[in-house]
C-alpha cells in the first residue's frame, strides 16, 4: 500500500561575514583551536553582545531572494538548553517574531512539474562551539565556531519525496552562492540540514515525526529519507507507530539510529534577550538591500536564453554557479557564435575541471587564451577535432593556443584550389564510389568526404570539401 510522505526541512547556514554575530572575533574556518574567542563568545559574566549589522543585511537578502516578508520590528530571544559546546547555557536566537516569514522557493519535481515549497520562516541566531572526540574517548571543545552568524531556514511540510528534498536543497544552495552571503560548504559545516519526516495513510492515520539531525551531505539526506520512508511505511503496514524522536544517519550501517526523544518548544524556555535592543527597520532599509541584490539564478537563466539564444538545458548548466555564469558571459562577449561558446564550456571545460577537481580560477590558461582558441575554430582556421587537441595541451601545459597550432601543424586548409586538387585526386582513385553515388547510394558521398579528409590529414575545411565534392560529382 502506498502512503503520503510528509517532509519539512530545517537548514542552518553560516553567513560569510568578517566577524561573529555579537562580537568582533574573526569568522574563519580552520584556525588554531580557541584562537578566535573573546569574553562575549565565551559567555563570560558581564560581557555584552552587539548585533552584527552585516549579518542582519545578509539575512534580509536571503529573505528577499526566497520571496519572504521582512519584519520591520523584531527582537532576539534566549533559547535555553544545556550542551557542552554551548558556552552560556543558552543560545541567542529568534522565537515568535522571525526576521523573515511566509516565503517560498519553486522547484521541479520528478515529473518536471513546477512545485512551490513554502518557507515558514528565516531567523537569525548564533552558532555553538564544536566538540572534538579524541581516540582516548575524551571530548575536547573548540569555541572558534561559537557565536558565528547563522540563519535558520524552516520550510512548511510541503516536500513529498527525497527527490523533492534534494531539488530544494540544491536550489537553495545555488541561490545562497549567487547572493554571496555563504560559501555553503557542508564539509566545513557552513550548511547543515535537519529533516523532519512522517508518513500519512489518511487524515486520522499517520506516524509521529522523526527528526534527522545534522546531515552532512545532500546524498546522506536523501539516503536517510529513503530509509525513513521504508521504516515508517512498515510501521503503518503493521498498525504501529514511532515515538516523536530525534535520529541520526549512520553512514557505515546505512540506517538511522535513535539519539533521543524530541524536545518540545516549552523545554527551551524562550524569553526576550535583555542585552540586545529590538531590531527596527524602515521601508527604505529593505528597499536599499533589495535594489543591491545580485541577479538570481532563475533570472539569469531566462536572460541567457533570451540574450544569447541558447537552449534551456545549456542555460541551466551555465548558471549552476556564479563562477561559471560569469566565465561564460566574459567569453561570449568576444565570440559571435554563442552556441559554440556554450558547447565548449559545457563539454570540454567543465568536464575537465570536474575530472581534475579544480575550479576555474585554477586553470593554467587565461580567459583570453580560451577566447583565442574559440576564434580559431569559429574562423575555420582549425577544425573542431584540432581544437580539442589544442585545448588538451592548454589545459595540461598552459601553452598558448596559436603556439600549439603552429608546433603541431594544425592550421586548416581553406584554399579552394588546393582542396579541389585533393578532391579530384580522391575521385580519380575511387571510380566505384562515383558510380555508387550516381546510383543513389548516399553512403558513397560520406566515404569520399572521409577519403579527402584523410588525404589532407584532417586539415581540409570540411564545409569546402563537401561543397566542392558535390559540385564535381553532380557535373560528371
Amino acid at each position: 500500500m502506498s502512503y503520503e510522505t510528509i517532509v519539512g526541512l530545517e537548514i542552518h547556514v553560516e553567513l560569510s561575514t568578517n566577524t561573529k554575530m555579537f562580537c568582533s572575533c574573526k569568522n574563519e574556518f580552520g584556525g588554531q583551536v580557541n584562537q578566535n574567542t573573546c569574553p562575549v563568545c565565551l559567555g563570560m559574566p558581564g560581557s555584552l553582545p552587539v548585533l552584527n549589522k552585516r549579518a542582519l543585511e545578509y539575512a534580509i537578502m536571503a529573505g528577499i531572494a526566497f520571496n519572504c516578508n521582512i519584519a520591520k520590528d523584531c527582537k532576539m530571544d534566549r533559547k535555553n538548553y544545556f550542551y557542552p559546546d554551548l558556552t552560556k547555557g543558552y543560545q541567542i536566537s529568534q522565537y515568535d517574531i522571525p526576521l523573515c516569514y511566509d516565503g517560498y522557493l519553486e522547484i521541479e519535481n520528478e515529473k518536471e512539474e513546477k512545485k512551490r515549497i513554502r518557507i515558514q520562516r528565516i531567523h537569525i541566531e548564533e552558532d555553538t562551539g564544536k566538540s572534538l572526540h579524541d581516540p582516548n574517548g575524551d571530548t575536547l571543545l573548540d569555541y572558534n565556531r561559537a557565536g558565528l552568524p547563522l540563519i535558520e531556514i524552516v520550510t512548511h511540510p510541503d516536500i513529498s519525496s527525497p527527490y523533492e528534498a534534494q531539488a530544494f536543497l540544491e536550489k537553495l544552495k545555488e541561490t545562497l552562492l549567487f547572493l554571496g552571503i555563504s560559501d555553503v560548504k557542508m564539509e566545513q559545516g557552513s550548511l547543515r540540514c535537519d529533516v523532519n519526516i512522517n508518513m500519512k495513510k489518511d487524515e486520522n492515520t499517520k506516524t509521529n515525526i522523526s527528526e534527522l539531525k545534522n546531515l552532512n551531505s545532500f546524498r546522506n539526506a536523501v539516503k536517510a529519507l529513503e530509509f525513513e520512508q521504508k521504516r515508517h511505511s512498515k510501521l503503518l503496514d503493521e498498525g504501529l507507530n514511532t515515538k516523536k524522536e530525534t535520529r541520526r544517519w549512520d553512514e557505515e550501517k546505512q540506517e538511522t539510529i535513535l539519539m533521543r526523544s524530541k524536545e518540545n518548544v516549552q523545554d527551551y524556555r524562550y524569553f526576550p534577550e535583555p542585552d540586545i535592543v529590538d531590531i527596527s527597520l524602515t521601508d527604505e532599509d529593505i528597499a536599499n538591500i533589495k535594489n543591491n541584490l545580485e541577479e538570481l539564478p532563475d533570472e539569469k537563466r531566462q536572460r541567457f536564453i533570451k540574450d544569447y539564444q541558447i537552449p534551456e538545458y545549456d542555460a541551466k548548466v551555465l548558471t549552476s554557479s556564479k563562477e561559471i555564469s560569469s566565465y561564460f558571459e566574459d567569453i561570449a562577449k568576444a565570440i559571435d557564435n554563442k552556441k559554440l561558446v556554450s558547447n565548449w564550456i559545457m563539454t570540454e571545460l567543465l568536464r575537465r575541471t570536474k575530472d581534475e577537481e579544480i575550479s576555474l580560477d585554477e586553470l593554467k590558461f587565461t580567459k583570453q587564451d580560451f577566447i583565442e582558441l574559440l576564434k580559431l575554430i569559429s574562423d575555420s582556421k582549425i577544425n573542431n577535432n584540432a581544437g580539442k587537441k589544442v585545448f588538451r595541451k592548454m589545459f595540461e601545459d598552459g601553452k598558448k593556443p596559436m603556439d600549439i597550432v603552429k608546433e603541431d601543424g594544425l592550421l586548416q586548409v581553406g584554399d579552394e584550389s588546393e582542396i579541389k586538387q585533393m578532391v579530384q585526386a580522391v575521385l580519380d582513385q575511387n571510380e566505384a564510389s562515383i558510380n555508387d553515388y550516381k546510383n543513389g547510394k548516399d553512403r558513397a558521398f560520406g566515404f569520399l568526404v572521409g577519403q579527402v579528409m584523410k588525404a589532407s590529414r584532417g586539415k581540409a575545411n570540411p564545409q569546402i570539401v563537401n561543397k566542392l565534392l558535390k559540385e564535381i560529382l553532380d557535373s560528371l
